[in-house]
């Protein structure tokens, strides 16, 4: 094990997270591990100043630190940098992916994303563009910087090109099915997407459904489907009860099916009956809670 050699402080001066952030973190998402010395003062390693490094850099993006988590946990080599020059030819492609959006330029756009899955590896791509792309244009839209014509154009081809590699996994006929769609008046689809990429890279048959549905539709879906997990996604905490309703709905009509509920606004001060929907934001967490109810 690397000896650790950064104090608290000293992390916090080379990372800019504040240490009382840095606490919660390591006890909300298992982050880090740091080693403790005699005094029982917690010491920090290199590697784990580029972990906190890179989740420093996807907060600031717009992801939330519980879905930067999810990927620093689904990705062991996400924390390692490219060399200088490639960082920089990876940053330039993904801007000048985001100017091709922005100028409506589908053609070049697609050109764009093909050279990225040429360059790197799946999982950076999908993740490092077009998902940061993904938060990033909606960052713009809302700060009133780009039109909506701007937004539902880029929004749709990062969207479709997710979707096509989320459809590449082959998914295993023995697991069970899953369906994943967001809770009522949810529209923030991109935690749900990244779920989902973990679901079906473990081999699940994923029916994502996506953003919020007509009411009623939702049943609908699972009187077909006949899942064995459902997953709701619940960004906001003014939309946390009506989907905690819906999760109790469904739990009543289909008992034998095992609902979870995922999202931002789970990981605060939660009802106590929500609890037996809390699926966590990690990977092992959500390994942990698919593994255990098999």
């Amino acid at each position: 094990m690397t000896e650790g050699k950064y104090n608290i402080k000293a992390v916090s001066t080379l990372t800019g997270i504040q240490p009382g952030t840095l606490r919660a973190w390591e006890r909300r998402y298992d982050i880090l591990e740091p080693v403790r010395n005699e005094a029982g003062h917690r010491l920090y390693t290199d590697e784990h100043i580029r972990k906190l490094k890179w989740l420093s850099e996807k907060v600031q993006q717009g992801f939330t630190i519980s879905q930067a988590a999810s990927l620093l946990d689904q990705h062991n080599d996400a924390p390692s940098y490219l060399p200088n020059t490639e960082s920089s030819q990876h940053e330039a492609l993904t801007e000048e992916l985001l100017q091709a959006l922005l100028r409506f330029d589908e053609v070049k756009a697609q050109e764009l994303i093909n050279k990225a899955f040429a360059l790197y590896t799946i999982d950076n791509v999908t993740i490092n563009i077009l998902a940061a792309l993904l938060v990033r244009i909606g960052t713009l839209w809302e700060g009133g910087e780009i039109t909506t014509a701007h937004e539902h154009f880029a929004t749709s081809i990062l969207r479709s090109r997710i979707g096509m590699v989320m459809h590449s996994f082959p998914h295993n006929g023995v697991l069970p099915k899953v369906i994943a769609v967001c809770g009522p008046d949810e529209w923030h689809e991109l935690g749900l997407l990244i779920f989902t990429l973990f679901v079906r890279r473990l081999g699940y048959e994923v029916v994502y459904l996506g953003a919020s549905l007509k009411e009623g539709d939702i049943f609908t879906v699972t009187e077909i489907v006949q899942p064995k997990f459902l997953f709701l996604s619940c960004t906001l905490l003014q939309n946390l009860e009506p989907t905690l309703q819906l999760a109790d709905e469904l739990k009543e009509k289909y008992p034998k099916i095992d609902i979870g509920i995922g999202g931002a606004a789970m990981n605060g001060r939660i009802p106590e009956r929500a609890a037996q929907y809390v699926v966590g934001g990690s990977q092992s967490e959500w390994n942990k809670w698919m593994s255990s109810r098999l």
